[in-house]
């Protein structure tokens, strides 16, 4: 039976975006809210997405109980761990069909249409994955505390370190360096005491200003820019010599790091055909069957 409706949901780790289109493809509405990543709070991000695709429903102009006739296709920051795609996956809903993956698979499936290629998502944290027709195949998304190599967080909390040695002589100081330093009036306990609640978002909001230095040849900023750089070429180079000669790369890090990346991996990075959204709803229409679990074990990083 030809569902009347298909629901795409991206929920990531700073918000969650739903479209709704009906079978013909005509898009009917589209809204976004809070975060919605299943790892950190399973139910409270389910709740925030049904809450949306809600939402989306009576912007169309139609009653709730359409939902039954829905497919719905959900990318949920959180999803690369196994057991959590499993409870997501088991939750009630009211839809059809559903089909549960991660936010980079959906990313991946948007990119590139459905067909075959690679995406590397860097932004506040960071995460990879490779389509080969088949399956997916993910690197990343590990979080602040284990991963995020090549992430905004991941580069501000570089810089505050590098800020803070050069604040105590162990490095040279920059125009760079002690800028940061005032935002804590130069003082290291304030730093500390800042550091202790700090979440990834407040570490990734330098980001900006360390690529403006860099920008400026700031030696600091020219050495950390560089830094996340290689630590993307590893991404990149991971991808391409596992298959995959085409990369989106996506994120609020992607445009700024282009110039930085080695010409070596750089020539494989292609621009992406769709959003994450286009990518949940052709996971919605039937894109399912081919999303299997992820391997158990990672692609190999050798750089070839």
């Amino acid at each position: 039976m030809q569902p009347n409706f298909y629901v795409g949901v991206d929920g990531g780790g700073t918000e969650c975006r739903v479209r709704l289109i009906d079978s013909r493809g005509r898009l009917l509405a589209e809204c976004r809210g809070g975060a919605a990543n299943i790892f950190s709070d399973t139910a409270d991000a389910l709740a925030t997405a049904l809450a949306l695709v809600a939402q989306a429903f009576r912007l169309a102009g139609l009653p709730s109980s359409e939902q039954a006739g829905a497919r719905a296709g959900f990318g949920f920051a959180g999803a690369n761990v196994r057991h959590v795609r499993e409870l997501a996956e088991s939750w009630p809903m009211p839809f059809a069909a559903r089909h549960i993956a991660s936010d980079v698979e959906i990313a991946c499936l948007g990119a590139h249409q459905g067909r075959p290629g690679a995406v590397l998502i860097t932004g506040t944290g960071s995460q990879a994955t490779a389509f080969d027709g088949g399956r997916f195949h993910s690197i990343g998304g590990w979080g602040f505390s284990l991963g995020d190599q090549g992430s905004g967080a991941i580069l501000g909390r570089h810089a505050l370190r590098r800020a803070l040695q050069a604040h105590e002589g162990i490095l040279p100081a920059s125009a760079l360096t002690q800028a940061l330093m005032a935002d804590f009036d130069h003082s290291p306990e304030a730093m500390l005491h800042w550091a202790q609640s700090a979440g990834p978002r407040d570490w990734g909001a330098f980001a900006p200003r360390i690529f403006d230095f860099a920008r400026r040849d700031d030696p600091n900023g020219v050495h950390l820019v560089r830094q996340l750089a290689q630590e993307i070429d590893l991404m990149l180079a991971c991808l391409v010599n596992a298959g995959s000669p085409q990369v989106a790369l996506m994120g609020g890090i992607s445009q700024p790091v282009l110039p930085w990346l080695n010409p070596r991996w750089r020539k494989h990075i292609v621009a992406p055909c769709a959003d994450a959204l286009d990518g949940a709803l052709r996971l919605a229409g039937g894109a399912g069957p081919y999303v299997q679990a992820p391997p158990a074990h990672p692609l190999s990083s050798s750089q070839g």
